[in-house]
C-alpha cells in the first residue's frame, strides 16, 4: 500500500518510540489519515501509537482540537498557528506525549497566490509544552503532495524524538 522507504521510516519512528516509551497522536487534515494508516500498517504498532485525529474541516478542527474559529478566519487553516494548535489539541485529547499535524493543500484546486497548491504545514509537539512547525512546499499531483507530507511529518517526528 505505502512505498517501502515511508514503511521503514514508520518503522523506525515506531522502534524510537519505544526505546523511549513514547506515546504518539496524530492530528491529519490534508493527508486525511495517511500518517496513521501508515503507522498502524506496522505489526505492534498499538505499543505506541495512542490515536489519530482525521480533521479534514474547520469544524472538526474546532471541536476535535480546540483550534479557535477566530484562527481559523485570521490565518487561514492552512497556517502555522493553525498546524500547532492542532498538534496541541492532539496532545490534549489523548495520553499521547508527542502529536504530529499535518494541515496543507493538496489541490488540484485551493491554491491561491498567497497560498498555493503544496503548500502544507507540519506541527510537532510534545508534553513539556514544545513545538515546532515547518513550512513546505512541495510539487506535483494530489498523492504525490499528500505523500509528501507524510514522509516530512514522520522525518520530523524522528527529528524531535531524537532531542527528547
Amino acid at each position: 500500500m505505502f512505498p517501502e522507504s515511508l514503511i521503514t521510516t514508520a518503522e523506525d519512528v515506531l522502534k524510537r518510540c519505544r526505546h523511549k516509551n513514547i506515546m504518539l497522536a496524530t492530528a491529519e487534515s490534508c493527508t486525511g489519515g495517511l500518517v496513521s494508516a501508515l503507522l498502524t500498517e506496522i505489526p505492534g504498532a498499538s505499543s505506541v501509537f495512542e490515536r489519530g485525529f482525521v480533521t479534514y474541516s474547520n469544524q472538526a478542527k474546532e471541536t476535535l482540537l480546540g483550534v479557535a474559529k477566530e484562527m481559523i478566519i485570521q490565518y487561514g487553516a492552512v497556517s502555522e498557528q493553525v498546524a500547532a494548535t492542532m498538534a496541541a489539541g492532539a496532545l490534549a485529547n489523548s495520553k499521547a506525549n508527542v502529536s504530529i499535524a499535518i494541515t496543507g493543500i493538496a489541490g488540484p484546486e485551493g491554491g491561491t497566490v498567497a497560498k498555493p497548491v503544496g503548500l502544507v504545514y507540519i506541527a510537532v509537539a510534545y508534553a513539556n509544552g514544545e513545538s515546532w512547525v515547518e513550512e513546505f512546499h512541495f510539487k506535483g499531483d494530489r498523492s504525490q503532495i499528500r505523500l509528501a507530507a507524510v514522509e516530512k511529518g514522520l522525518e520530523l517526528v524522528q527529528k524531535v524524538i531524537i532531542v527528547i
